[in-house]
């Protein structure tokens, strides 16, 4: 048995929570933008998209709620469940994607979502996501032990093969193949996820969106104040390229958004503000731009 309002109740408590704690620290304020989409459209359903630009902390923060239904599952959700293709869907969720100004503060992503189908015969299917990864420009050993140790005490109660098998999984996934490197230092990820039937899986769901803001904040605030110059600030633009390529080459939730009829803007709201490309870039060996590649971009156990 589900409980489609519980879940709502949850997301939306879950991203006022999120972005109450950063506008805290960034002092600046998240504008919310509630949509709606009715008859006549792909999907229907409401959502709001809550959004930082330009702020003391943040360049851009965006964290979002989507509520929608569908008469056709896309491609993207039921790739790994064929005889689900063509079935009718509800999805909810909250996917938030947050771009620091100082470059070593690191990029973060979160996403926590539920997603029930149903075919036109058998009985409903339903299933959750979700996970977070971190994408540093300068890496900060310490940093990445504090952030994959939450994430691993998120997942833990619900077994000790979690962390391990989402750790992978989220290695596995945030990893953009045309140019053979990891976007970050990973976290955790799942999909697919219905194990122990709907409150266990609602659980580690649940747990997972709570960690956020212990993995992520106490890195904010010791790195946010550390003085940087163009240097810096060109690697990270840099850098932030990657983002822009795994997101819209191989992000299965963008594909999902697209693909579906979502809202846009909500949906590219992940994007950073200001981004570059070079040709061939090189890092200098022995530099902390090279470490990232040889020590930070690279497959590690941090716990």
């Amino acid at each position: 048995m589900t409980n489609v309002d519980a879940v709502r109740e949850y997301l939306q408590d879950l991203q006022a929570r999120i972005t109450t704690a950063c506008a805290e620290v960034d002092g600046g304020t998240f504008t919310k933008d509630k949509w709606m989409k009715g008859k006549g459209e792909p999907l229907q359903g409401d959502g709001a998209t809550m959004i930082l630009e330009e702020g003391n902390v943040f360049e851009r923060a965006g964290c979002g709620f989507s509520h929608v239904v569908g008469t056709r599952l896309p491609p993207s959700a039921s790739q790994h469940r064929p005889e689900l293709a063509g079935a009718g869907f509800e999805a909810l969720g909250v996917s938030l994607v947050f771009h620091p100004r100082n470059p070593y503060v690191p990029t973060v992503h979160m996403n926590v979502r539920m997603i029930c189908a149903t075919p036109e015969k058998g009985e409903p299917v339903f299933w959750f996501g979700g996970g977070m990864d971190l994408t540093p420009y300068y890496g900060f050993e310490e940093d990445a032990e504090h952030f994959h140790s939450v994430c691993k005490q998120a997942v833990e109660p619900f077994g000790a093969d979690k962390y391990p098998r989402f750790k992978t999984w989220c290695d596995d996934y945030f990893y953009l193949k045309h140019r053979d490197e990891q976007r970050g230092i990973g976290g955790i990820f799942f999909d697919d996820f219905a194990e122990g039937g709907f409150m266990n899986s609602f659980a580690l769901m649940s747990s997972v969106g709570d960690s956020f803001l212990d993995a992520y904040v106490p890195i904010l605030n010791v790195r946010k104040g550390t003085p940087y110059g163009e240097r810096e600030r060109n690697f990270q633009l840099y850098r932030r390229g990657r983002y822009v390529e795994f997101n819209l080459v191989f992000d299965r939730g963008t594909h999902f958004g697209l693909q579906s009829g979502g809202r846009t803007e909500s949906i590219l709201m992940s994007m950073p503000p200001l981004v570059s490309w070079a040709y061939q870039r090189q890092t200098k060996p022995g530099s902390p731009e090279d470490d990232l590649y040889k020590k930070f971009l690279v497959r590690r156990d941090w716990v």
